[in-house]
Formats: structure tokens, C-alpha cells, sequence
């Protein structure tokens, strides 16, 4: 028989990683069943590639990761960018002095390095802790070449809209921007802080159904995605099934065809059984 689909688009956070940030067995091995079987599954994250690494190879998938929100195609095995989008010197030297003007905690992302200031108090040090490889250094040193992404860390905003609505104003030139409330992560439910993520123009998430229509000649209503949070409504919005998480957030359901369970359950694996493996295939890969 026939699968309705040909492939499948996963988050991490909040989809396919669990509150301690791993990935459930069941999870895992059905999605791998699903790869063995054919099915191409791809993994599309607003992390950077450094900081996903541990999970893509904990995953061992053969398929590029889309990485930065959209703005870099990783491929893990090689542990190299093969797609990079930088943003302009003058978008970032715009993004620095906004910063500077602004006083926001400010964090530089490369595809092999990361650059923030020191952070001011026990809020920034957390928030900082989240990052794989980030180094600290004063204003005057926070330059860099080839950035993917500017992040900002606000407390003087009520929302991330509003912080995200005065960064695009402020910038005033081509970028795609993500913004989300620090709390919504498994590890700061009590952070007041909200972020921003500015980043080259690219179409978000939805660089994932490009690639998999340029490279293995699958149509976007052959896909099946699925996200938790506003980044990952570009490719919800594009998928022939856009499926959300049952515990993210309400714009990402909203808009989902599907809403099933909740991140910490093995959610992902009966919904990869049903679309993709036969009954026996979906009995092994349960165990």
C-alpha cells in the first residue's frame, strides 16, 4: 500500500525533544524505522547548527538539518553548512547599534562560533546558558564576519510582538525575524525575558519543503510537518499536513490541520506509525 506521504519535517524544541531535552526511545526509533523505510525526514530548527549537532547525531539521520530558522542547511555527517545566508554589513552594523542603542543583551551567531556580551545579571547568565560555544565579550568586542543571526534579550518588553514590531521598525531593512517569550523553553518557564532572532531574508522553516522539492523532487502536499511555537509556522503553513503539538503554542495550533499529544509523550512515534510504517514495521519500531 501506498503512503499518503513521502516526507516528514520535525522540530525540536517542544515537538521532538522532551522536557530534559532528549529525545524519547520510542521517538527516535520510529522516526529512524521511517528513514530505513524511505521515508525522508528532516529536521528544521531555529537552533544553530553547533548547538543541534548532539541531536542530529544522536538521531543519525543521512539528511541535511535546516538550522537558524531557515537561514542555514546543515549537514551533520560532514559537520558543515551547505546552504549559508549572512546578513549585510549594513544590516549589521544597523542590528549593533540598535543594540547598543537599546542597552539589550546582545548575542552574534556564526555557523562556527558565537559571540555575546557579559552578561548583568543572574536572568542574562541563565539565558546565556543555553548556548553551545558562546563567548563573552565586552560591547567594543562584539563584531564579527559571515553572521547568520543577531539575537536580542529584552526585559522591558510586555511581549515579544511588541519587542519583535520595534527591532523590524528600528532595522528598517530586508531580514526575517522570530521572536518568542524565553518562558515558553522547558528551562526558563519563570524567565521574564523575550527574544528576538534577526536573520537574513529567507522563508523560515519553509526552506525545508524547498529543499525537499529541489533535491528529492517531493511536493510540498507530499509533506507532513510539525512544530510547537510561531517559528514554525512557515512550514505548517506550506505542508500538505501540518500537525502541532498538543502543549505549544496557540498560534501553532491554530493553524495545524492536527493537534496531537504533548512533547513529553511518545506522540511523535504513533503519528509517524499511522502516516508512514506498516503494521509490522510500526510493531518493531515500538519495540
Amino acid at each position: 500500500m501506498s503512503r499518503p506521504y513521502d516526507a516528514l519535517v520535525l522540530d525540536l524544541d517542544g515537538t521532538l525533544l522532551d522536557e530534559s531535552g532528549s529525545v524519547h526511545p520510542r521517538n527516535r526509533d520510529a522516526i529512524r524505522a521511517a528513514a530505513a523505510d524511505g521515508v525522508v525526514v528532516l529536521i528544521a530548527t531555529g537552533r544553530s547548527s553547533l548547538s543541534a549537532q548532539p541531536i542530529l547525531d544522536h538521531l543519525g539521520l543521512d539528511t541535511p538539518a535546516v538550522v537558524f530558522n531557515g537561514a542555514g542547511l546543515y549537514a551533520p555527517r560532514e559537520r558543515r553548512m551547505i546552504e549559508e545566508r549572512v546578513l549585510s554589513n549594513r544590516t549589521l552594523l544597523r542590528s549593533l547599534d540598535l543594540g547598543r542603542e537599546r542597552d539589550w543583551m546582545t548575542v552574534l551567531m556564526c555557523a562556527d562560533r558565537k559571540l555575546a556580551l557579559e552578561p548583568r545579571d543572574e536572568q542574562e547568565v541563565s539565558a546565556l546558558a543555553l548556548m553551545t560555544g558562546v563567548r563573552c565579550v565586552p560591547r567594543a568586542e562584539l563584531s564579527a564576519e559571515f553572521v547568520v543571526r543577531v539575537t536580542y534579550f529584552s526585559r522591558d518588553h510586555a511581549s515579544s510582538e511588541g519587542f519583535g514590531d520595534e527591532v523590524e521598525r528600528a532595522i528598517a531593512h530586508p531580514i526575517y525575524l522570530t521572536h518568542f517569550p524565553l518562558s515558553v523553553l522547558p528551562s526558563h518557564r519563570h524567565s521574564p525575558l523575550n527574544v528576538v532572532d534577526v536573520h537574513p531574508p529567507c522563508r523560515g522553516k519553509a526552506e525545508a519543503l524547498r529543499f525537499l522539492e529541489e533535491q528529492h523532487g517531493i511536493p510540498a502536499s507530499r509533506v507532513v510537518a510539525v512544530g510547537d511555537a510561531t517559528n514554525d509556522i512557515p512550514m505548517l503553513e506550506a505542508a500538505g499536513l501540518s500537525v502541532a503539538m498538543g502543549d505549544g503554542m496557540a498560534e501553532a495550533r491554530a493553524i495545524a490541520r492536527r493537534v496531537i499529544g504533548g512533547h513529553d509523550t511518545t506522540a511523535i512515534a504513533e503519528l509517524v506509525e499511522e502516516l508512514f510504517l506498516s503494521p509490522a514495521r510500526a510493531a518493531r519500531a515500538a519495540g
